[in-house]
């Protein structure tokens, strides 16, 4: 009965769970919003290439 306290009480996989799910919903923002995230870093790409002559 003891082990089984102890099992319920263990929280090691719950950390384990916490990082999957981080993983997840920023899986989901990147495949939502990729064309804005490529258009931003080609806007930006292009600032420090433009920047870049100048020097």
């Amino acid at each position: 009965m003891e082990q089984m306290k102890l099992f319920l009480q263990e929280e090691d996989g719950v950390g384990v769970v916490e990082v999957i799910l981080i993983l997840v919903v920023l899986i989901a923002a990147v495949a939502i919003f990729k064309d804005r995230i490529m258009q931003l870093l080609t806007a930006i790409f292009k600032t420090i290439d433009a920047s870049a002559g100048k020097i």
